[in-house]
């Protein structure tokens, strides 16, 4: 199919990792429905991150992707059958935002009349695209780099679009559950999937310590998953009247309507930090090993707090520092609550 002639019926996006990844590639989904409203997408997504898509207005389907279950003969065989479903589909446009082998090897088995993907150089996943799309500089973020997509395929890249549109009858459960019109509220995410992405829970603490005595009248609101409840729990003992522990209590899109309606985010680099820069929240990121110029919330990359150090941003899970963790654990307590005061 030729670009430049392109209106294309069916569209397949392929971008099927974290809750993070998914957020990012949120735009490209909204730019193409804009440009083409009478067009078939579908979004192949990993399983944990689908709630995220459920129901959304731009989207025909979400094809599951379920990748735990890869190790066993039925989750291989419900793999293939989706694989074969796919391809039946005839797509016009196989859009892998992924860029690595497995995802390059689906556009491919895909076979669509055009194929685009990111050109991530770690896998050699270019070589099933027909159009590879590099990123534009090491320190391109990922939202610019997806959008680079759409311009090679000339669909207009601007902001007039919703990136996560509201869901009132979320909204209204929330506030019968919780006491979310009662206070200015902090949302606090301690934890991270990475271990060196965690600032120390000292330092939360510190910082809800010293915000709860000079604002009384602000809440604390602790997000996270129910592996995150040891946190939760923990920051819950140091202002217990102006704290909420969510932690493992609400689903994706009740903490999607938490952010909504709260004033600043305090959060390691995490998937629910791209939720609040979705919907323009205040931020406040902490950064160590990632780098905030490629994957902090978007539009908020400069406010992101990190120390410079030699071995920072590394981009590993790992720490091997003589000093472990020196990037996150040198990010004061009083430095993080003067910059929340600033977005209060």
């Amino acid at each position: 199919m030729s670009i430049d002639s392109a209106n294309p019926r069916k569209i397949l996006i392929l971008k099927p990792s974290s809750l993070g990844d998914v957020l990012q590639a949120i735009p490209v989904l909204r730019l193409l429905k804009l440009r083409f409203p009478e067009a078939q997408i579908d979004w192949w997504v990993d399983t944990a991150s689908i709630a995220l898509l459920q129901d959304d207005p731009d989207l025909r389907r979400t094809i599951p992707f379920e990748r735990k279950a890869l190790g066993s003969g039925s989750g291989i065989r419900r793999f293939v059958q989706s694989l074969a479903a796919m391809r039946r589909e005839h797509y016009d446009w196989v859009i892998d935002l992924q860029g690595l082998a497995r995802s390059a090897l689906v556009a491919w088995f895909a076979n669509g009349a055009l194929t685009v993907g990111v050109a991530d150089p770690r896998e050699g996943a270019s070589a099933f695209y027909d159009v590879a799309v590099p990123r534009p500089s090491p320190h391109c973020h990922a939202v610019e780099w997806y959008l680079k997509v759409l311009e090679v395929l000339q669909v207009p890249v601007h902001e007039g679009f919703v990136w996560l549109p509201p869901r009132p009858e979320i909204s209204e459960s929330i506030r019968n559950r919780w006491p979310i019109q009662s206070r200015k509220w902090v949302c606090v995410q301690p934890g991270a999937r990475w271990w060196n992405k965690r600032w120390p829970i000292e330092h939360f603490e510190a910082v809800i310590r010293e915000l709860s005595e000079r604002r009384p009248e602000i809440g604390f609101a602790i997000l996270g998953g129910a592996n995150d409840a040891d946190l939760g729990a923990r920051l819950s003992l140091i202002a217990p009247r102006q704290t909420v522990n969510l932690t493992g209590q609400t689903t994706l899109s009740e903490m999607i309507e938490w952010l909504r309606s709260s004033s600043v985010m305090l959060t390691n680099d995490t998937g629910p930090m791209h939720a609040a820069a979705a919907m323009r929240m205040p931020v406040v990121g902490l950064f160590g090993p990632t780098d905030p110029r490629r994957t902090g919330p978007y539009g908020q990359q400069a406010d992101s707090l990190r120390v410079s150090l030699p071995c920072s941003p590394c981009l590993k899970p790992r720490c091997s520092q003589p000093r472990p963790m020196e990037c996150l654990y040198a990010l004061t307590p009083a430095t993080v609550v003067a910059r929340i005061e600033s977005h209060l």
